[in-house]
């Protein structure tokens, strides 16, 4: 799904992916609200969503679709290159951020990379968040000792990228219980979304 206030952005960016085999824009959200029901109402693999929207901006859509329980993954598409809207993105479920003067060709491989289930950031911003990463204090003081054998398994997955539809058919579980796995590990983490979860498995090297 495509979600921008700016309606021939949309149209490019369809027009863009339709000529791709393997991608398929299906559906196209102007607003903030306009994309939480339609992210309800389609089976989405991915979202590119803006940041700067009237109304409901990026970040207050990430967090509605979040608290809406849709775990698609969300990659955001802005001109805005600000530290703090990054850093502000990916704590709050954003699975990538790039930024609006991308190449074509290289968007089509973010897009296509980010389906698979990898994080995806344009380059200029690798270094924000190997910075954030670099200064942030242990968070909570949780080791992998103090997780479940279960807990572990969940986690290794989200670092995959997984979903959490993907993660009850890997685990043989229901999907509500993976949901519950995971609002129960980021509380004990003491985080606010999965990309932070999934660098978290990589620093601690979980095994």
């Amino acid at each position: 799904m495509l979600v921008d206030d700016h309606p021939m952005l949309r149209r490019g960016l369809s027009d863009l992916l339709s000529m791709e085999d393997d991608l398929l824009p299906v559906a196209q959200a102007g607003s903030g609200e306009e994309a939480v029901a339609l992210a309800l109402s389609h089976e989405l693999d991915l979202i590119l969503l803006d940041l700067n929207m009237p109304g409901m901006d990026g970040i207050e859509t990430i967090r509605a679709l979040r608290a809406a329980g849709v775990d698609t993954r969300i990659i955001i598409f802005s001109v805005s290159d600000d530290h703090d809207d990054v850093l502000e993105a990916l704590r709050e479920g954003a699975d990538g951020y790039l930024l609006k003067d991308i190449e074509p060709e290289d968007l089509i491989e973010h897009i296509r990379l980010a389906a698979q289930g990898k994080m995806v950031l344009s380059a200029e911003l690798t270094e924000v968040l190997a910075q954030a990463i670099r200064g942030r204090p242990a968070c909570a003081q949780t080791q992998p000792s103090m997780l479940t054998r279960r807990e572990k398994d969940v986690l290794k997955l989200i670092a995959k990228g997984q979903s959490n539809k993907m993660i009850a058919r890997s685990l043989d579980i229901a999907e509500g219980t993976v949901k519950v796995h995971v609002k129960r590990l980021l509380n004990k983490l003491g985080m606010r979304s999965r990309t932070e979860a999934a660098v978290w498995v990589v620093e601690n090297d979980l095994d």
